[in-house]
């Protein structure tokens, strides 16, 4: 594997393999945001009731669709009110040719969440920032809970650059695209590599790199987490177990969770393990 690949796998921004999503568990919804991009999002409920008030909000990562949420949804969703986004550009969103800037895509996941009461809001690696943005940016009045998954949120030690990965999508996207999804999932089949290729691609090329360019000091991120005054987890696999135990240490009510044996996609690789965790929180936030 060359140098460069393994830098892009530390970075926020990994990919996944796309799933077939049962129609009689999950139901797709869209809406549409304030300055007129059309956002799907996946849904699950309880089949009766449910636990509370609470909702669990999950949002993906760059340029990955929403469907990786699925045994979230699938699994939470017996209990909760689960959705789970694909933010724009992503899955089965419009790819508008604007609004690839944090402040924009934070102000998406503030409207997902507009018509829900109590949330609790998990980002994925990019997603984890945005969520972050969302809170810097409108507010927790509707936030009962955070879960930041395997993100650098500005703790040290500083992570890897992205400029190597970034050159590489602009000397052959298709050939970067490749190597960092075999990266992380080395014996997937062929159609779902092409799968995941195309749909990386939805969006124009500088518009993805936007995404990986956002102009803040990592300070700003740490900033936000040491701020957030609710119930906070951070979950991550060992490229991130050092900003863990400092954010640990300079916010000592923030809950963290170390996966040592998965990949990025640490909700996909243990699913079971990650479902009960976040489960678990979520029952702590619904009835403290």
């Amino acid at each position: 594997m060359f140098d460069w690949w393994r830098t892009a796998v530390a970075l926020l921004v990994l990919f996944s393999h796309p799933v077939i999503l049962p129609a009689e568990t999950l139901s797709r919804r869209s809406f549409r945001t304030s300055d007129g991009v059309n956002l799907s999002f996946l849904e699950a409920r309880p089949a009766t009731g449910g636990d509370g008030q609470l909702q669990i909000a999950f949002v993906t990562g760059w340029c990955m669709p929403a469907s990786l949420w699925r045994a979230q949804l699938e699994s939470l969703g017996a209990r909760y009110h689960a959705l789970a986004l694909d933010p724009r550009g992503q899955g089965e969103s419009e790819a508008p040719a604007h609004g690839y800037t944090a402040e924009r895509r934070a102000a998406d996941i503030h409207e997902f969440i507009q018509p829900l009461s109590n949330v609790l809001l998990v980002g994925w690696s990019l997603g984890a920032l945005e969520a972050l943005q969302s809170v810097h940016m409108f507010g927790a009045g509707k936030i009962a809970g955070l879960v930041l998954v395997d993100s650098s949120v500005g703790e040290p030690p500083v992570p890897p650059s992205s400029v190597p990965f970034t050159n590489g999508l602009r000397q052959n996207r298709d050939k970067a695209l490749e190597g960092f999804i075999r990266a992380v999932f080395p014996k997937r089949p062929e159609a779902e590599m092409e799968s995941l290729i195309r749909g990386a691609k939805r969006m124009s090329l500088e518009d993805s790199i936007a995404l990986l360019s956002y102009p803040f000091e990592r300070e700003h991120w740490k900033q936000i987490a040491h701020a957030f005054a609710k119930p906070l987890l951070y979950v991550v696999t060992p490229q991130f177990a050092a900003q863990a135990r400092n954010l640990k240490a300079n916010r000592p009510a923030t809950r963290i969770e170390i996966f040592e044996h998965t990949g990025h996609a640490l909700f996909v690789d243990d699913a079971a393990r990650f479902n009960a965790l976040i489960g678990n929180f979520a029952d702590s936030i619904a009835k403290p």
